[in-house]
């Protein structure tokens, strides 16, 4: 299930050129015409929804991911193997059921569930900001012994302190799990930093 959310009218576009032109963007509903196809187009783009393939747009990965279709040829690889592993599983219990000690069931599923765990956590990547965003400039920042002001990372990143704040408290701690302490410094700003 997709978080990305859709204006209708983007969805249209995006639906329209999986349906009828291999992913490439060519049509826009009538009411949206000059410069909003642009605004529209642009929209897109910024949110990596659609790329530019030479003269045209077409619908990138995560305009598949955000309309819920797999995109054609991509690799299917786990689902399929969570297939394979579901089939192997089933053949177990099986087996397992014509055996006189229902203990051996439940060792079987116990097993496969512990083995699913773990293919689960080692698949997961652990996220990290691009290396020049102002997310790691911030991050950079709090790093530092003296650690930095909210007047220093708006100044460094052109951010408004409701920008920084955010950042601070969802992205670096509760997406990154990063632990940020803050301070009262002795000239009466607040000073951050990671612990």
């Amino acid at each position: 299930m997709s978080t990305i959310t859709l204006t209708p009218a983007q969805h249209a576009i995006l639906a329209h050129a999986l349906e009828h032109s291999d992913g490439r963007i060519d049509w826009f509903p009538e009411h949206i015409q000059g410069g909003a196809r642009r605004k529209v187009l642009d929209g897109l783009a910024n949110r990596a929804l659609i790329a530019r393939q030479g003269e045209v747009w077409v619908v990138a990965d995560a305009g598949y991911e955000a309309l819920g279709v797999p995109r054609p040829g991509a690799r299917t690889a786990p689902r399929q193997s969570f297939v394979a592993k579901l089939g192997a599983v089933i053949a177990r219990a099986e087996q397992a059921q014509t055996a006189r000690d229902e203990a051996d069931l439940e060792a079987a599923v116990n097993a496969a569930e512990s083995a699913w765990a773990q293919d689960a956590h080692r698949s997961a990547e652990p996220r990290r900001p691009r290396a020049h965003s102002k997310q790691a400039q911030v991050i950079a920042m709090l790093q530092r012994p003296e650690g930095a002001t909210l007047r220093q990372i708006m100044d460094s990143t052109g951010w408004q302190a409701h920008t920084v704040r955010g950042t601070l408290a969802g992205a670096l701690k509760k997406k990154l799990g990063l632990t940020i302490v803050s301070e009262r410094s002795p000239g009466g700003e607040r000073v951050y930093r990671l612990a």
